[in-house]
């Protein structure tokens, strides 16, 4: 397969919207695996991956809980943008990005999602206190898991 007809690929699936796709010619064989905007071919042929440049802004939700006599609102999620692990500090010995009850602003980093080798800062879409952390550092995350309340 060469390198146009990959482009070409890639920009059809950004156009369609397909989460997967995976196609085989011959011996070679081209997976493309599309994670919110980021759309990361991954070709067995070639180690080198074409990937767009553009990181996914991180989701929310409103989480409740409730029991049978009262309903308590703690707040948004931030949700993981990728699938990769989960680190709460840039390495081991640094301090952490974010902490529970720590007041956060819009585009503060909270923490670090490792993906393909690659370091990807989260950062807060919203202004707010941290209310729960809901992984542990080090985990592997999926996309779309809640990382953090945030209240």
């Amino acid at each position: 397969m060469d390198i146009k007809k990959i482009k070409a690929i890639v920009d059809l699936i950004k156009e369609s919207g397909i989460a997967e796709l995976e196609i085989s010619e011959g011996d070679d064989k081209l997976r493309v695996s599309c994670v919110s905007s980021v759309v990361v071919p991954q070709a067995t042929y070639n180690p080198t991956p074409i990937a767009s440049t553009n990181a996914p802004t991180p989701t929310s939700v409103s989480v409740t809980v409730s029991d049978d006599t009262t309903e308590v609102s703690l707040g948004e999620t931030i949700d993981s943008p990728m699938v990769g692990t989960f680190y709460r500090a840039s390495s081991p010995t640094s301090a952490v990005f974010a902490e529970i009850g720590q007041e956060v602003k819009v585009g503060q980093v909270l923490c670090i999602i490792e993906a393909m080798k690659l370091l990807n800062e989260i950062e807060a879409d919203k202004a707010g206190v941290i209310k729960k952390i809901l992984v542990d550092n080090g985990q592997a995350i999926e996309y779309g898991e809640p990382l953090f309340i945030i209240g």
